[in-house]
């Protein structure tokens, strides 16, 4: 602890992101990346954004963007803010949204950068247990709050939770803003999107990361009534002006409008996942359903860090969370076929041995 520090900085407990190897030749399945590069069309326009314009600030309001976004989901462009990553576009949403005073409500299970955001904005949040199939019950939504956030699907179980249920809660809190964390839902699921116009109190935060295979690039966006995008606005122009550069916001617009590849991706993702569901089960894991990128998964004979360490000696790198209740638990992502029989292959050999 530095004398420097402002006096909050010594209690903040920081995110820890998932780990990026130096290694190139290890099988990565653990950060919930897509195996198939960006469309070609996005690669196009960022290529040619890098030129002499480069020395002008890009668009702060990121219109391109926003209007490409509002095409591709039948909405009005004042609907849709943008941001560096759904990450940013979530820290601006607490702030701006989340500090009533009654406690922020989220799952006891799910992304772990929220009970950050709470600390670095002093919000109280309770956690809300998932039942013992590691659902979300909308009915335990049903309590005094400032506020609800929970990732759909559920991070890192995977687990959807359907369009019906989410208005349930909707319409349990009307003097709540509901944000719907979206990352993965475009491998599985129907997208909240489709009720921001019924619910004034509904955000729904996606990113660009994974099924637009853009992780590198950090762009992010939420959805909802002008109301809750201009207090982001207010946010985000008080603290960063241009969080998009000229070539994230060419490249982000290009993503969206090139629907056939981004389809076609996500199809061979989903593809995957079923082969991947399939061999688990075959090696005797339990598999939580899945409406991901990915996969949760446990061995009733097995340890599951005992097998993310033997996994790692083959090159193989999976995500093993400590938290007691997914302690027996391996977060996998979805690769390539290829990458997946290694995965298999390794597994295999483990539970033999």
């Amino acid at each position: 602890m530095s004398k420097f520090w402002s006096p909050f900085v010594s209690a903040l407990v920081p995110y820890v992101p998932g780990e990026q190897p130096k290694l190139s030749r290890l099988v990565k399945l653990n950060t919930n990346e897509n195996p198939y590069g960006p469309s070609p069309r996005a690669v196009a326009a960022m290529q040619a954004e890098l030129g002499d314009a480069l020395r002008l600030y890009p668009d702060p309001s990121g219109e391109r963007l926003k209007q490409a976004v509002a095409d591709y989901y039948g909405i009005r462009s004042e609907q849709v803010f943008v941001g560096n990553g759904s990450d940013e576009v979530l820290a601006h949403a607490f702030h701006g949204l989340f500090q009533h005073g009654r406690p922020l409500l989220f799952p006891d299970v799910t992304y772990s950068f929220y009970p950050v955001y709470c600390g670095l904005y002093d919000i109280e949040y309770r956690e809300v247990p998932l039942d013992e199939q590691f659902r979300i019950r909308p009915e335990d939504y049903s309590q005094p709050n400032g506020g609800i956030v929970f990732p759909n699907p559920n991070a890192p179980t995977g687990r959807l939770l359907r369009l019906e249920a989410i208005e349930s809660i909707l319409q349990a809190n009307p003097d709540s803003v509901v944000l719907v964390d979206e990352a993965y839902i475009d491998f599985g699921g129907q997208s909240a999107v489709a009720l921001i116009d019924r619910y004034p109190n509904l955000l729904v935060a996606q990113t660009l990361s994974k099924s637009r295979s853009l992780a590198g690039l950090r762009v992010g966006l939420a959805v909802g009534h002008p109301d809750l995008i201009e207090a982001l606005e207010r946010i985000k122009n008080s603290f960063n002006s241009y969080p998009l550069d000229r070539v994230a916001l060419a490249g982000a617009a290009a993503a969206f409008e090139d629907r056939a590849y981004f389809e076609e991706t996500c199809a061979r993702v989903v593809a995957s996942r079923e082969a991947m569901v399939a061999d688990l089960q075959a090696l005797g894991f339990e598999v939580l359903p899945s409406a991901a990128n990915f996969v949760f998964a446990r061995h009733p004979g097995h340890d599951a860090a005992g097998l993310a360490s033997g996994l790692r000696e083959q090159g193989v790198i999976v995500r093993h969370f400590k938290q007691a209740r997914v302690a027996q638990f391996l977060r996998i992502t979805v690769g390539t076929p290829e990458q997946n029989q290694a995965l298999k292959d390794a597994l295999g050999q483990l539970i033999e041995r």
